[in-house]
């Protein structure tokens, strides 16, 4: 009986009798290929392989060097162009983690059946039927989509979920909502305070900053209202007025587009350091918004 070779890794099987001087130097093999299938990284050099490749697992004899084939992680590199990969032979059954960082898209195949592109800059892990000619190589997950396991989002996505202080709002963080699309603040609800200031006799307020602003009077001003929610959505904000110190009794003009309650809008507090707090509303993209002083004079 001669020694054969198992049909996944090539590792030898010595047949009783068989290899009595060289007995050692194949069960190092043997243990070198064990080693590589079960978490060797190799990288698959493509610069000379033009358009195709292929990825060895060969039976051996003593001395014979190891196949990259044999690697359970694929690092490939190199590639000149796009490049189909073969795996061979094509009665193996092959699982391989691939990182493709060779430039270009590679195509694994093994036999007639279905192929496997990893694209550049792309991982992925695959496996090998083993199917004879009839052979397909199957992708079990890559970087481009996580839909198989029932995930939608994209990589950026999930890391919105990152959020740096629990407890507060972020920038392309995760806030949920119920069934209704309803959004429910458990306890209290903190917003920010915006300042702002005018220049040359106009005073800007971005409901894009927040929905309470403050501004002290240094100057008579217009005000400006800049970057309603949209029509159909409301865009609701408190103004805290501030009356100089110096009881100068500057004037204010708020828009036309401001609707007050009473028809006219309401004079500020013109003694010093005075508080006029201010509502307004827009449903409609800041066609109208509905305004009212809700204290005067407070200090």
């Amino acid at each position: 009986m001669v020694s054969t070779w198992t049909l996944n890794n090539a590792i030898e099987k010595i047949a009783d009798g068989e290899k009595t001087d060289t007995w050692g130097q194949i069960t190092n093999r043997n243990f070198d290929i064990l080693d590589r299938a079960s978490s060797g990284v190799g990288t698959i050099d493509l610069s000379s392989s033009a358009a195709a490749h292929t990825l060895y697992t060969t039976d051996g004899t003593v001395g014979d060097a190891l196949t990259d084939g044999m690697y359970k992680v694929l690092v490939l590199s190199g590639a000149t162009e796009a490049c189909t990969i073969t795996i061979s032979p094509n009665d193996a059954d092959k699982l391989y983690f691939v990182d493709n960082n060779s430039g270009y898209d590679c195509t694994f195949s093994q036999g007639s059946g279905a192929n496997v592109t990893i694209a550049n800059g792309k991982t992925g892990i695959i496996y090998a039927n083993g199917a004879g000619a009839a052979a397909a190589v199957v992708s079990i997950i890559d970087t481009t989509t996580l839909a198989s396991f029932g995930i939608t989002a994209t990589a950026a996505e999930l890391n919105y979920n990152d959020i740096t202080t629990l407890g507060t709002s972020e920038a392309s963080k995760v806030v949920t909502a119920d069934a209704n699309g309803v959004v429910t603040f458990d306890n209290g609800v903190y917003e920010e305070f915006t300042t702002v200031t005018s220049s040359s006799g106009s005073t800007t307020i971005n409901l894009r900053d927040g929905t309470n602003f403050g501004h002290t009077l240094t100057e008579n001003t217009t005000f400006t209202f800049s970057n309603p929610a949209p029509s159909g959505k409301v865009s609701g904000f408190t103004l805290k007025l501030v009356q100089d110190a110096s009881a100068s009794s500057f004037t204010v003009n708020f828009p036309a587009s401001v609707d007050w309650a009473g028809g006219s809008a309401p004079t500020p507090t013109t003694t010093a350091n005075a508080v006029d707090i201010y509502i307004f509303y827009t449903h409609d993209g800041g066609t109208t918004y509905y305004g009212f002083r809700a204290g005067a004079d407070l200090k």
